[in-house]
């Protein structure tokens, strides 16, 4: 795709890496720099994320100009740093269709591109992927690829990058991990990593024998038959320079080299491929600016991780304009609502792996920053954190996103639940997300919470639903309580209503009616109450139930639902296998009872990215695939409007 009114000297002419090859590394300058208005020109009209893939351009091109995918391989941690990557490996065509329903995904993904060596979207898979390729790489017959990973320092702080790093150290396979080092995940990084790397870039020590040492590297391919003693030589040197300042990653056997200009091209080119010729696990740091090249970007880190539409030319973020009142987002309730709580009760803390604007217990942290707790990209440490502060009587409310629940099962059945310890999990993003796809769709939690023993799993229809059910989870004795709400907006202008208790395992009616009865969870219940008064126009009578509860069921509705109809229609913005739908089908086979119900939800695949109307329409379960069920199985003829 070449956009209106722009020219690139050298991108129209690199369609993949191996046209970059044939430039002079003196001309990288000026691809980076197109490369960057590229992604600038794309993005502003197309969103998507934004900072980070700004700050990995020099570094991008040069590991393209330097290694050879797909035959070697660059593996990217979380993978929303990889638009330049994309655009560089055969994609810049359809770059434009990034995110978008049947368009190309966000992240890289195996079935799209052969130079995308392996599916990321969550943080901290990187090196552990690698080192599983490197490894297989040494066993195969032929020549041995080259493997890197390219992880960033937020990223490097889940519990899974260590558990690589720890068995690379010992494998001695050809490895190069790349810490791309810019102090921010989407917040600001925390944690002693945090400092302890700014500390390393801080270092005079350091900073004193880095040139030197570069400068001695890169002779290393000039030396011939001396090269190994050569590498020894600056190996010793290295490693007596550390005597003064320990070293986390030469400890874990990794030689470590840096940190180095992540901006400086031309540097990065040499550096890379000196690093090539120096065998085993090596640990390269760069440090580079989130948002680079955008000064708004730079300024203003958290905000352009993903900012939306924006003007490229003055940076102003287009909003859509309205003139109603706009509902608030989920994530916004659960901010204010939280803070609410813990004005009254001493005992509430908020805990977030690395997502505190993303979940909004921002708003908290502002008013309570010592009840308030981020804990870096570590899902497990969140979960278990938790448990330690719930055993000695303070109440977590745990905040993560449905898709990064999935890392902490484990931490959530024997730290949590086998303990029945109460600790509220607020499941963000649950359902469908929209254009992070696949990777960050919340499918399963339902499915997977309703399995554990002692866990109460709620979902509320609207914002009132969510405050009461907040209020609900925090009372004496609820032990632990799982509520999950979507991504996006609400449905409640007016929101900000007294909150109230609202007893476990009861749901509501919302709508009388005789020809069949509509059990919904969650924020389809809105969903569902506008199909049935579009169906009400068509002659057909359908009784709605909020269910509110998939565990405990509410069994007398349940009960009066299997006694009075014969047509039933589930609806869940999750898995329909083994999540709500399946919970009200067994409930139906113990019972005895006979009824035509069909499940609407998620199908059993991993559905790609898209707006979240269009993802709702193809699983079939937003108004209009709800009419048409209810159609289908009631077999009514639709009244003419023309009488």
């Amino acid at each position: 795709m070449k956009l209106p009114n722009t020219t690139y000297d050298f991108l129209d002419k690199i369609n993949f890496p191996s046209d970059l090859k044939k430039l002079n590394p003196e001309e990288l300058t000026g691809v980076s720099d197109e490369l960057r208005r590229f992604i600038i020109d794309v993005v502003s009209s197309n969103p998507g994320h934004f900072g980070a893939s700004l700050g990995v351009v020099e570094l991008t091109v040069a590991l393209h100009y330097v290694f050879s995918t797909p035959g070697d391989k660059i593996i990217w941690d979380v993978g929303h740093q990889a638009y330049g990557h994309k655009i560089l490996t055969g994609r810049k065509d359809v770059f434009h269709t990034n995110r978008k329903y049947k368009g190309i995904s966000g992240f890289p993904k195996l079935k799209e591109s052969p130079h995308d060596c392996f599916g990321v979207g969550h943080a901290s898979t990187s090196i552990s992927a690698a080192l599983g390729m490197a490894v297989a790489s040494g066993l195969k017959q032929g020549k041995e690829s080259q493997v890197v990973a390219v992880i960033g320092d937020g990223a490097m702080t889940g519990g899974l990058a260590f558990e690589g790093l720890n068995n690379a150290g010992i494998q001695n396979s050809n490895l190069l991990v790349i810490l791309n080092d810019n102090n921010i995940a989407i917040d600001p990084n925390v944690g002693a990593l945090k400092e302890y790397l700014l500390d390393i870039t801080t270092s005079q020590t350091y900073n004193k024998i880095k040139d030197d040492l570069w400068h001695l590297l890169g002779k290393i391919r000039n030396l011939g038959p001396k090269a190994r003693e050569a590498v020894q030589k600056i190996e010793s040197g290295l490693k007596t320079a550390l005597l003064q300042h320990s070293n986390l990653f030469e400890s874990m056997n990794f030689r470590y080299f840096g940190p180095a200009d992540g901006h400086d091209v031309i540097y990065l080119t040499k550096i890379l491929k000196d690093l090539k010729n120096i065998p085993g696990p090596k640990l390269l740091h760069v440090r580079t600016v989130k948002g680079k090249g955008f000064p708004q970007a730079e300024l203003n880190q958290t905000i352009w991780h993903a900012p939306g539409l924006f003007d490229k030319n003055t940076g102003e973020l287009l909003k859509i304009k309205s003139d109603k009142p706009a509902p608030p987002r989920y994530q916004d309730v659960f901010g204010h609502t939280i803070l609410e709580l813990a004005e009254k009760n001493e005992k509430i803390v908020g805990i977030t792996p690395a997502m505190p604007t993303g979940c909004s217990l921002n708003i908290m942290m502002q008013k309570m920053p010592h009840r308030t707790f981020d804990v870096g990209i570590a899902e497990q440490h969140a979960v278990t954190f938790s448990a330690g502060l719930a055993v000695e009587g303070m109440l977590p409310f745990c905040n993560i996103y449905s898709s990064f629940i999935q890392r902490a099962y484990d931490q959530v059945i024997h730290d949590v639940a086998l303990q029945n310890l109460s600790v509220v999990f607020c499941l963000d993003r649950g359902g469908l997300v929209g254009d992070d796809g696949a990777t960050h769709h919340g499918f399963f939690d339902i499915a997977f919470m309703r399995g554990i023993p002692n866990m109460t799993v709620s979902a509320p229809m609207n914002e009132e639903e969510l405050r009461n059910l907040m209020y609900t989870s925090q009372l004496p004795g609820m032990g632990p309580f799982s509520i999950r709400y979507p991504r996006g907006n609400g449905v409640m202008a007016e929101w900000r209503k007294p909150m109230r208790k609202i007893t476990v395992g009861k749901g509501r009616k919302l709508r009388d009616g005789r020809d069949m009865a509509i059990l919904s969870i969650g924020h389809p219940g809105n969903f569902a109450a506008s199909a049935c008064t579009k169906l009400e126009e068509e002659n057909i009578s359908a009784a709605h139930y909020d269910m509110r509860f998939v565990k405990p069921l509410d069994e007398e509705i349940l009960h009066s639902v299997f006694k009075n109809f014969a047509t039933v229609i589930t609806i869940e913005d999750g898995m329909i296998t083994g999540g709500f739908g399946t919970a009200v089908l067994e409930f139906m086979a113990d019972n005895n009872y006979h009824a035509k119900l069909v499940r609407l939800g998620i199908p059993d695949k991993f559905t790609d990215q898209g707006t979240l109307p269009e993802l709702y329409a193809e699983c079939g379960f937003d108004e209009a695939g709800i009419v048409n069920t209810a159609r289908k199985l009631i077999r009514k003829p639709v009244l003419s409007s023309t009488g």
